[in-house]
């Protein structure tokens, strides 16, 4: 038997696969299909499963909530004093946000390097930008590769799921990083430098403050992360 539910909370094609995952793992439940756009899981089961029991599938996504249509179910929210009051949805934001980090000073750095190496004269206005746009490739690229391994998306999905995630949360770790850099050594690379050293580990600080309010936020509201 087939029967169609609205689920709410979901704001991607990631938590679609979210949804859609965590369903199918409740015993007698073969098939469910997510309609986006319609706010809508069609949901193929052996036998009656009742709404609550499904919502019970959806425990660990808090953000999702599953109900027949016209049903009247009211779920309760969140006040604003206990929404950043939750330690695992941090420490989870936490976690995404290095990863982000990772990604994003692997392309940063290794750019600043290459362009003081092989081209010293390219002014500091070009470095940043050209470093910028090298950090957030590498991020995605990043991204992309852990969702292929750990997600077993396909390299296509993979691709746009990590397009679609918090991109605005790497171009505030990347501003954050190069102008901490800039300020501080004018963003010239001197190993033999402990300042340089200093500046890193401020850069990197920053680049890993500046989104983390923000990646907190999607997931706690949205259960949408950055990485």
């Amino acid at each position: 038997m087939t029967h169609t539910y609205k689920v709410s909370g979901m704001t991607c094609s990631g938590c679609a696969s979210t949804v859609e995952k965590a369903l199918v793992q409740i015993a007698g439940i073969t098939d469910a299909k997510v309609n986006l756009n319609q706010a809508e899981v069609e949901i193929t089961m052996q036998k009656h499963i009742t709404t609550s029991a499904l919502q019970s599938g959806l425990a660990a996504y808090p953000s999702y909530h599953l109900s027949e249509d016209g049903d009247g179910v009211a779920y309760p929210t969140i006040s604003k004093n206990d929404f950043w009051q939750d330690k695992k949805i941090w420490s989870r934001a936490s976690l995404n946000t290095l990863n982000c980090l990772i990604g994003c000073s692997i392309g940063d750095f290794g750019m600043i390097i290459y362009l003081q190496a092989f081209y010293p004269n390219t002014s500091m206005i070009m470095q940043t930008i050209l470093a910028t746009i090298a950090g957030l490739m590498t991020s995605v690229l990043l991204e992309t590769i852990l969702l292929r391994l750990r997600e077993k998306f396909s390299w296509s999905f993979a691709f746009q799921t990590a397009i679609s995630m918090s991109f605005l949360s790497m171009v505030a770790m990347e501003l954050a990083m190069n102008a901490t850099d800039f300020m501080i050594t004018g963003g010239k690379a001197a190993f033999d430098n402990p300042m340089y050293w200093t500046a890193l580990l401020f850069a990197l600080v920053a680049g890993f403050l500046a989104p983390l309010p923000y990646n907190y936020y999607k997931l706690k509201k949205f259960n949408k992360a950055c990485h």
